[in-house]
């Protein structure tokens, strides 16, 4: 079998696994896209540490390591650039506000433009996490020729797997405020994917850091819990 598949890239493939099944529940008829934030914060602890995990190994070939960096980024794209756009679909299909008029009038001209925006707007969003992760794949390459095996420091640009964060936070003011917030999300969609272009200097965070973000992420997952069982009674 050709690949990879000791326990340096098993963080990696769950990852991939998660967006995926994110993905189907979001899109699917009987699901929606709140449990796709489930999928998305998983995906993000995924992350938080498959690379450290991959580090533990000493003996990883030049062959390993790139595998590694390819398949990060490739699930990366998935996780943290497809799911989150594949929510948004879904939050179209279910909005009772931003296609108040369009449920039995699909050929009115106001429905068509506002949809062509707002799948453009999702679209274009990938395209830009696409973007993003190619830009680091190659200066990656590049530092690591130059540095051997020195950490990064720092980022150029927001992160992709920043995601894993922010769209669940967008989610939780679904909970919190009685109107529907589709139409933040797609400006918050816009700003995020913008950001991931901008050439701009993020540190990249130690343990501590790391520690932090999961922390949020846990506690968005189980506030997301708390809120859609209070929703449901």
């Amino acid at each position: 079998m050709i690949g990879y598949f000791d326990y340096t890239v098993v963080l990696t493939y769950l990852s991939l696994l998660s967006a995926t099944t994110g993905i189907i529940v979001s899109l699917s008829g009987s699901g929606h896209p709140y449990l796709g934030m489930f999928f998305l914060l998983f995906c993000g602890l995924c992350d938080a540490f498959d690379g450290k995990v991959a580090r533990t190994k000493k003996s990883r070939t030049e062959m390993e390591k790139n595998f590694g960096i390819q398949i990060d980024s490739l699930s990366d794209l998935v996780a943290f650039g497809v799911l989150p756009a594949c929510i948004g679909a879904a939050m179209i299909r279910i909005s009772p506000t931003l296609f108040p008029i369009c449920s039995n009038n699909f050929g009115n001209w106001y429905c068509i433009v506002i949809r062509f925006t707002a799948y453009a707007i999702l679209v274009l969003y990938v395209l830009a996490a696409l973007i993003r992760l190619a830009y680091f794949n190659v200066t990656e390459e590049e530092r690591q020729k130059k540095e051997k095996n020195k950490v990064r420091k720092s980022y150029t640009g927001l992160p992709v797997t920043s995601s894993s964060l922010i769209f669940p936070a967008v989610m939780l003011l679904q909970f919190i405020i009685p109107i529907d917030i589709t139409i933040v999300y797609f400006i918050v969609v816009i700003i995020t994917g913008v950001s991931f272009l901008l050439k701009f200097e993020i540190k990249k965070p130690e343990l501590k850091g790391i520690l932090l973000m999961i922390l949020v992420g846990a506690i968005e997952f189980i506030l997301l819990i708390i809120l859609k069982i209070h929703l449901h009674h």
